[in-house]
């Protein structure tokens, strides 16, 4: 079971937009006017808001609309809103999720984070001769399913009797690396950037890249207004006013982002509950 955080819930009032913060679905209808952002749960709901709170304000300028930050509570309300294309004019999600909603629902990739993503598994350095082989039965940390990082572990380790015991019980992928510290888990499956981070600990190994997460809209959303967003958000960087955005954020700027840059991505999810063919 993962561990449960503080929901945090406020109202930021900036210039001509505003920015309201929700975790339930039956709590984040939007009013006439506003726009939804839901946002994937790689941290608890509390971090979340945090994070993607000056996102959301920079949309909401750039777009002279009040915005509606959807903070799902776990990856399984998460994934269930993404399978149900539960109405949100916009969402930041990894490859897979990305790729999932493109080609079923006609979403439109509008940028996407100019760093690629990859995932590293680390070990603790009491483990001997660590490697993957090493790892089995031992305690291995994740994000819960169909986290890309859990996703890359059913990949690495198709074997039921043969592979780690895979805990999905991090809030947050450097809540799985603290669980080595405090002797909850062995290793921990990470973003590859939070690795310099640790340098105690061990990588024993690094999967594929990934292109970056992606902000995608609706295909209902209109044009000039998604236009409108693109452009703002593809100009970021220049922006002093708008630093803490891209900080929080960990990325330098957004790129350009289209559909077939993450083409074949959804096929990690194939092996979770509830997966559509195209």
């Amino acid at each position: 079971m993962s561990r449960l955080s503080t929901l945090f819930a406020g109202i930021a009032l900036m210039a001509a937009s505003a920015v309201v913060i929700g975790q339930d679905r039956q709590e984040v209808t939007a009013s006439p006017g506003e726009l939804t952002l839901i946002v994937e749960p790689s941290y608890s709901p509390a971090r979340l808001a945090e994070v993607f709170e000056p996102l959301a304000n920079y949309i909401g300028n750039a777009a002279g609309r009040k915005v509606r930050l959807v903070t799902p509570r776990n990856y399984h309300f998460f994934w269930r809103d993404v399978r149900r294309n539960e109405p949100a004019d916009l969402m930041f999600s990894e490859a897979h999720f990305t790729d999932y909603r493109a080609q079923r629902y006609g979403t439109i990739p509008l940028v996407r984070t100019a760093e690629k993503l990859s995932y590293s598994i680390l070990v603790s350095d009491l483990i001997e001769d660590p490697d993957l082989n090493s790892l089995v039965g031992r305690r291995l940390v994740t994000m819960p399913s169909p986290s890309l990082g859990f996703a890359l572990l059913t990949k690495l380790y198709p074997n039921p009797v043969s592979q780690p015991e895979i805990l999905s019980a991090a809030t947050s992928w450097r809540d799985g690396v603290e669980m080595i510290f405090a002797d909850e888990a062995d290793a921990a499956i990470v973003p590859t950037w939070l690795k310099d981070e640790y340098p105690n600990l061990i990588p024993v190994w690094q999967s594929q890249e990934f292109m970056g997460p992606a902000i995608s809209a609706s295909p209902d959303l209109e044009p000039e207004l998604r236009e409108r967003i693109r452009e703002a958000l593809l100009s970021i960087h220049e922006d002093p006013a708008a630093n803490e955005v891209l900080l929080e954020l960990r990325i330098s700027r957004f790129d350009p982002a289209t559909a077939a840059e993450y083409a074949g991505a959804d096929r990690m999810l194939r092996e979770f509950h509830g997966y559509q063919p195209r």
